[in-house]
């Protein structure tokens, strides 16, 4: 497709016109602190700001510098990010908060060459703290940024390919404002979520309609092309929760797989729904009960089908089912303590049914 159609100068105007006369007020906008912007787009990665904005207000309310993040304990910061997903950011924020305290006396890098060197930061979030922090003129493309310039200009690259990042990238570079870099990248970013938006965009009171390609061709609902070859796997996960005087079974999870360093329950995974498992518990008396309801939950890349059983054991075994939980890599843990464990949604979600 031709980038040239629409004029790159007057794209940007326009772009930067809508947004100032549409401010949305979020805590983030209007500092150059790297700190409180890395941490705004950190959250804000595969998340949606109304979703995203109550954390933001608890990281920078426990931790409000980069300091306090960096000496706070793992298990702690995976306590604060309960219920946001993908939990691998919240580790990877968390080692990123000691490479910038520890190995760099707490200074933020300045540059996109070098931010993009943290753990954790990829080529979007490098060119947001670049261009927002210290005016670097290096453009951010996000899912918001693809959707906008693939309208506009009328490109027809997958976005999930090699070639389509670099397409998209070398355009918005182009594009990007000389004189004002981080207005214009959170600009382009609040019309692809507000105005631009992925079902259903307000096309009709868009001041780039008359230039667009995707709406003089009627093509907006085809635009972007994004060709998913992700699939999904589907797990079947049979949760057990074992109470013995006051305290519940509870099982850190490993590296390796899904919601490292979260808590869940001892578990059997099966084959299919069907299949049944049983616990090898080293008492004998005890009643198993199935919790009637089955839990789904969707991950980017798997399907989780969940169950539940009770299995509730007489105080006189604590002794006996301690020693069989260290020695399975379980811990006992008493139940005024189970909120301040860092657990997966699932989990969450099946506290919350049960009224706990």
């Amino acid at each position: 497709m031709n980038h040239k159609s629409t004029d790159n100068q007057a794209f940007s105007n326009s772009i930067l016109s809508w947004y100032r006369s549409n401010p949305r007020e979020l805590p983030w906008r209007g500092t150059q602190d790297p700190y409180k912007i890395w941490l705004s787009e950190i959250i804000l990665q595969q998340t949606r700001v109304a979703q995203g904005l109550p954390y933001y207000y608890k990281f920078v309310t426990q931790y409000p510098t980069v300091k306090d993040l960096a000496e706070a304990p793992e298990e702690d910061v995976l306590r604060l990010w309960q219920g946001l997903g993908y939990y691998s950011r919240a580790r990877n924020l968390h080692f990123c908060a000691k490479q910038i305290w520890f190995d760099r006396a707490g200074e933020f890098p300045n540059s996109y060459e070098e931010l993009i060197q943290l753990k954790g930061v990829g080529s979007y979030t490098a060119a947001a703290i670049s261009s927002f922090a210290f005016g670097e003129r290096k453009a951010v493309v996000d899912g918001n940024v693809f959707r906008v310039l693939a309208r506009v200009f009328g490109i027809e690259t997958d976005i999930a390919s090699g070639k389509g990042k670099r397409e998209f990238q070398e355009l918005a570079d182009q594009l990007i404002s000389k004189d004002e870099p981080g207005e214009y990248n959170q600009a382009i970013m609040d019309f692809g979520a507000r105005l631009c938006v992925p079902a259903k965009p307000e096309c009709e009171s868009c001041p780039l309609k008359s230039s667009c390609f995707a709406y003089t061709h009627n093509l907006v609902d085809s635009l972007p092309v994004k060709i998913n070859k992700t699939k999904v796997k589907d797990r079947h996960l049979h949760y057990f929760v074992i109470r013995c005087g006051g305290s519940w079974v509870w099982k850190r999870r490993n590296s390796g797989d899904i919601w490292e360093g979260l808590f869940d329950f001892p578990l059997a995974e099966k084959a299919n729904q069907e299949e049944e498992h049983q616990l090898d518990l080293p008492v004998e008396s005890q009643e198993v009960r199935k919790f009637p309801k089955k839990y789904r939950h969707l991950l980017s890349h798997q399907r989780l089908h969940a169950e539940f059983s009770e299995i509730d054991i007489d105080a006189r075994y604590q002794e006996k089912l301690q020693k069989w939980a260290a020695e399975e890599g379980f811990m006992m843990v008493e139940e005024d303590r189970i909120e301040q464990l860092a657990k997966p949604k699932l989990i969450v979600n099946f506290l919350n049914d049960q009224g706990f």
